[in-house]
C-alpha cells in the first residue's frame, strides 16, 4: 500500500553509490496550454517505460508540486552512465519528448523547464521518515526502523557506507 502511515521512524535501506536527478517544469503562462501540457504530460509514460525495465538503473521516482505552477520529478538512479544512457538512447520515449519540446515548446517563456543531477557515495547520504508512508529513498529501497544504533543522522550516514560498527 503506497499510502500506508508507517508509525515510528524508519531509514531507508540503501548501502550503494546513487544518483539523484531531479528535473521539472514551471507553468509561467498559464494560457500557453498549448505550450506546457505537452510537457507535463511528457514525464508519466517515461517512468512507466523505466518502471519496467530493471536493467535500466532506475530505481523509482517520486512527484512533487512546489507551489502552484512548479512540477519535479525526483529521481533515483543506479549511477549517472544509466541516467545518460536512457537520456541518449534513440530507441527509449526521452529523446522523442526532448526533440518535441525543443521544436514546439521552447519557442518564447511559456513554460521553463530545469534538471540537478546529484552522483552520492555510500558513507555521502542519510535518511529518516517518521510516521510517513514509504517515501523518496525509502520507497525506492525498502525501509528498516531507526532506532538504536540507527537513531542519530551520522550513524545513518555511517551505515549508508556499509560500516557494521554502528549496528
Amino acid at each position: 500500500m503506497p499510502n500506508t502511515i508507517h508509525p515510528g521512524r524508519f531509514t531507508a535501506n540503501h548501502r550503494s553509490p546513487l544518483t539523484v536527478f531531479m528535473i521539472g517544469m514551471r507553468i509561467n503562462k498559464l494560457h500557453r496550454i498549448d505550450k506546457w501540457w505537452p510537457v507535463a504530460r511528457a514525464m508519466r509514460p517515461m517512468i512507466a517505460e523505466l518502471s519496467g525495465q530493471p536493467d535500466s538503473g532506475f530505481l523509482g521516482a517520486e512527484v512533487m508540486r512546489s507551489g502552484l505552477r512548479t512540477l519535479v520529478f525526483l529521481q533515483y538512479w543506479r549511477s549517472f552512465d544509466d541516467l545518460e544512457r536512457f537520456a541518449t538512447d534513440r530507441s527509449a520515449s526521452h529523446l522523442p519528448a526532448w526533440k518535441a519540446f525543443y521544436r514546439k515548446a521552447n519557442s518564447g517563456e511559456a513554460v521553463g523547464i530545469f534538471h540537478e543531477t546529484y552522483c552520492v557515495d555510500p558513507g555521502r547520504f542519510e535518511t529518516v521518515y517518521g510516521n510517513m508512508p514509504a517515501f523518496g529513498l525509502g520507497r525506492v529501497a525498502g525501509l528498516s526502523p531507526a532506532g538504536g544504533a540507527r537513531n542519530k543522522a551520522r550513524a545513518r550516514m555511517s551505515i549508508s557506507a556499509g560500516s557494521s560498527s554502528a549496528l
